[in-house]
């Protein structure tokens, strides 16, 4: 089931991660160190496992899924055109992104609502589709995964936690 599953999601997504526009989102970081193609990765995953579940267009919101951050450039040193809050990268990157993604695939009307409406409610842009709403979530879950999961990597290599955890070991060990 799980290997049908994937096969189904890969079969999904084939012609846009063989796209060279789309491959170069594996050289801009997005969150700590997972790569935008990573990520994007998997959101769209994400994506199809709850549409399919819901019985949703899983198709249309999985391949607008894998394009939602196809804004191709490094977000974290990116000159803003103004200084307006609306030119920040979250306001900004949606727009960016579809402008995009229209440049070299056909998108279909939930193809692009889940492109330009996935940063609600950051952005006041409301999804027109409940496709789009999972995509939000899912986007918003793996964010908070890859971020969590850099930190707790980086506190398990520094010298600091080790000594920590074999001084809190020795207090534990001592009271039992």
């Amino acid at each position: 089931m799980i290997n049908h599953t994937y096969d189904e999601f890969m079969n999904i997504i084939q012609d846009l991660i063989e796209n060279p526009t789309v491959k170069q989102m594996r050289y801009f970081n997005q969150h700590a160190n997972t790569s935008c193609y990573q990520h994007c990765m998997q959101v769209a995953y994400y994506t199809y496992l709850m549409c399919k579940f819901f019985h949703l267009d899983y198709v249309s919101a999985t391949r607008g899924a894998m394009l939602h951050d196809l804004f191709l450039y490094d977000w974290h040193t990116h000159e803003k055109p103004d200084n307006k809050w609306t030119s920040q990268h979250a306001f900004l990157h949606p727009k960016v992104a579809l402008k995009n993604a229209k440049k070299i695939f056909h998108l279909n009307a939930i193809e692009q609502d889940v492109i330009v409406n996935h940063m609600w409610p950051v952005t006041i842009k409301i999804p027109h589709f409940k496709e789009t709403v999972i995509v939000t979530f899912a986007d918003k879950y793996s964010a908070c995964r890859e971020t969590f999961c850099y930190f707790r990597k980086l506190l398990h290599t520094k010298k600091l936690y080790k000594y920590a955890y074999v001084f809190l070991s020795l207090i534990i060990f001592r009271i039992v």
